[in-house]
């Protein structure tokens, strides 16, 4: 029966949190007294606290982030009337960093910062019957050193299905101002020997997906190679998730990244704009020359898979220049294009633009931004369903032969911008668009509005969608199919039949 529940709610069942892991792993003594629950954004708040309370728990610690705010919310205004002797401690980014725009205010304490031990700390006093009086609690950055190790707390379970979450450092040495974690510009790695033992024995015991939280994993290319020696000893299938600046490849990490075979590496590639006055005006360091050098390399030279992230929104940079910015980026790479729209995270820099840009938010998680001085409001809810699309069409690689023909004259964000409204006018919707009615609408659009070929538009979907067994294209569609896929006989009259009655 735990004393202590360790709690949150994430945002899908396959991720796992290391920061319940972290606190549990260095709650020293009280560990047997404490256990770790979680739950997804599917649950519902009366669920959760049922669940959470069956124990009678003393103490209920819950991490906030930005996805599940407003779900905590309700689940501690539920917790505080049904059990109003338990202490619910709130920690997180959501929490850390003000102003709070979340009313948590029913919960007892908040823990602001690294809490793994001002969690512990505070635990022994309210189990001792002497709570702080104070009910805010700043927590000062932990030394990565000084902490027991966390990954032993991933069950079985955990890594048979879920997401592995690692880091080998904590901090980030950029000032990017839209970024929590330029708040901590020293990097504090974690002891490079015992964090290699750690990885061992996950993979020992089964670990395949591994994902590294470090900001900048590429910053240290020592620690970053010897990393990447770990996984280069290690046989498929597994894959590996990094988050690398753009700009700082050393020859040493290049050779190594060219050794990893196809489906084994995924690097997430800070991006956020290609122009320098946007760059410098957000304090983020941008070298263009180094930038297309390193993107070639990635590209031609690696089997890496590559996710590229852009900002909308950002203060000083039109929707002109955005949208130039895409183009140059499926020029470059045929990676993932994550577009983003800008957030106003609490805690960083990027609230000093707001006057002179015009800069105005929603006031509820995730703040992301409603208009500019360069972008209205409308402009921006026509890009936010852009980037909704664009996922669904590009980014989702159930595409790649149809995508191009929606921009026939180079122009990426033009013609991906004129087909992103015509489908919403078409369907008032973006999300529940399953892969068969967005074929029909794309065949649609094609040929109906750009005037398209019917067989050449046909044939570019069924190669697209009928290389995976089991996928299936409308009728209507596999009427003017003309060419041969994947060594299959010409998909004609019968092959339509039989899809006719599976979409049945």
């Amino acid at each position: 029966m735990p004393d202590i529940v360790l709690a949150t709610i994430n945002a899908r069942y396959i991720h796992a949190s290391l920061g319940l892991r972290w606190l549990f792993a260095n709650l020293e003594e009280l560990q047997p007294q404490a256990a770790i629950q979680e739950y997804c954004l599917t649950d519902r708040p009366g669920d959760i606290a049922e669940a959470i309370l069956t124990t009678k728990p003393t103490i209920i610690g819950i991490g906030v982030y930005i996805w599940n705010a407003d779900e905590v919310r309700r689940l501690v205004g539920v917790l505080k009337r049904v059990a109003p002797a338990a202490t619910v401690v709130l920690g997180g980014p959501e929490v850390s960093h003000l102003p709070l725009r979340v009313d948590l205010s029913e919960a007892d304490y908040l823990l602001q910062g690294e809490g793994e031990h001002s969690f512990r700390e505070l635990c022994r006093a309210v189990l001792a019957g002497q709570p702080p009086a104070e009910r805010i609690i700043p927590a000062a950055l932990v030394e990565p050193g000084s902490l027991k190790p966390s990954y032993r707390f991933y069950t079985d379970q955990d890594l048979a299905h879920r997401i592995v979450y690692v880091e080998a450092s904590r901090g980030c040495p950029f000032a990017c101002e839209f970024c929590l974690s330029s708040i901590d510009r020293r990097v504090r790695p974690f002891p490079a020997e015992a964090f290699l033992a750690e990885l061992e024995t996950l993979w020992e015991r089964g670990a395949r997906t591994f994902k590294f939280v470090d900001r900048t994993f590429n910053a240290n290319p020592a620690t970053a190679a010897r990393i990447l020696d770990f996984f280069l000893t290690k046989d498929p299938p597994f894959h590996v998730h990094f988050e690398v600046i753009p700009d700082h490849f050393p020859d040493s990490l290049k050779e190594r990244i060219a050794r990893f075979p196809a489906g084994t590496l995924q690097l997430e590639v800070g991006i956020q704009t290609l122009d320098a006055l946007t760059a410098a005006n957000i304090n983020r360091r941008l070298d263009m020359d180094r930038i297309r050098e390193n993107l070639f390399f990635l590209e031609q030279r690696t089997k890496a898979h590559l996710h590229l992230d852009l900002i909308i929104g950002l203060p000083g940079e039109s929707l002109e220049r955005f949208g130039h910015h895409l183009d140059t980026l499926v020029a470059l790479t045929s990676g993932e294009i994550q577009i983003g729209i800008l957030k106003k995270l609490s805690g960083t820099a990027i609230d000093r633009h707001d006057r002179e840009h015009g800069m105005v938010y929603a006031p509820c998680p995730p703040y992301e931004i409603l208009h500019n001085d360069l972008i209205a409001f409308g402009e921006m809810q026509e890009m936010k369903r852009l980037a909704r699309f664009w996922d669904l069409v590009y980014n989702s690689g159930n595409c790649k032969r149809v995508a191009p023909l929606l921009w026939p004259d180079g122009g990426v964000f033009r013609g991906f911008r004129a087909f992103s409204a015509w489908l919403h006018a078409r369907t008032r919707a973006t999300w529940q668009i399953g892969l068969p009615r967005l074929a029909e609408l794309l065949f649609d659009y094609l040929t109906a509005e750009q005037g398209r070929d019917q067989a050449e538009v046909a044939d570019a979907l069924a190669a697209d969608i009928l290389g995976i067994k089991g996928r299936v294209l409308p009728p209507s569609i596999m009427a003017h199919v003309t060419q041969r896929h994947d060594g299959r006989r010409d998909l004609g009259d019968s092959l339509t039949r039989r899809q006719s009655r599976h979409l049945r």
